[in-house]
């Protein structure tokens, strides 16, 4: 490809169609005899996107590979039978829909669920949104050990509406001119010991901010930016990966 970037400054390579041989990397995956898990969250009005999702992901997310989807709901009784390709699993973990769920972020649930039960069971974890619907093959090309995908917004005119978060004192704050690319939450991964270490900080930086009365403008996502910045990812995913209908 000549008409994109296909490396970072750090030589990280950016995975867009038509870069890679997937051919190839399956072969490479396959001998190393791998499990990767995805999680989602499908709390309050989200259960609609449910049979959506998994249909699409247990079709083309890492097809004939070993997948472990773990879905957060506070509805599993809404939960149809789906049925799941041989090699793939499907785990319902319940949540509460209470004033307690809403001060425990999103990526607090994530990092206390990676240290007490996927670090056991899966080798690398990728977080995709409930509502995200998928039209064709994601292969092992996302495999590395810290991947990011590169917001939709940042090659629209619209991209300053997704600016970094500026507010002085808030945890997620990124200096100006300062940033690389603008990165989406609504799908990111590697392997389980960096997504650990990612949630972890980014839950650690939304709680000192909520001590201080801070919110960062765009949530979660705002304080993933931050931590990239400071521990860039080895492997970045184009816009293609994810790209917004909005756009």
């Amino acid at each position: 490809r000549q008409d994109v970037l296909v490396l970072t400054p750090w030589l990280a390579p950016i995975v867009w169609e038509g870069t890679f041989s997937r051919d190839i990397l399956n072969a490479q995956y396959l001998q190393k005899n791998l499990v990767t898990g995805v999680v989602t969250f499908a709390v309050e009005k989200y259960w609609f996107f449910i049979e959506g999702f998994m249909r699409s992901a247990n079709k083309y997310f890492l097809a004939g590979h070993q997948v472990n989807f773990y879905l957060f709901t506070d509805n599993p009784e809404k939960i149809s039978h789906l049925q799941m390709a041989p090699e793939n699993q499907l785990f319902v973990i319940p949540v509460q829909n209470d004033p307690r769920w809403q001060d425990r972020s999103r990526m607090d649930i994530l990092s206390s669920y990676i240290h007490s039960q996927f670090q056991h069971e899966v080798d690398y974890l990728y977080c995709v949104d409930i509502d995200v619907q998928l039209l064709a093959h994601i292969g092992v090309e996302i495999i590395d050990a810290l991947v990011a995908t590169i917001s939709s917004w940042q090659v629209t005119p619209q991209h300053k509406d997704r600016a970094y978060e500026t507010q002085p004192g808030s945890q997620a704050a990124t200096p100006e001119g300062q940033g690389d690319f603008h990165y989406t939450a609504s799908f990111y991964g590697g392997s389980v010991d960096e997504v650990y270490k990612l949630t972890r900080a980014c839950s650690q930086g939304e709680m000192e901010d909520r001590e201080n009365g801070l919110e960062a403008w765009w949530h979660h996502e705002s304080h993933l930016n931050r931590y990239l910045l400071h521990h860039r990812p080895t492997r970045l995913l184009s816009p293609e990966y994810y790209w917004d209908t909005e756009l």
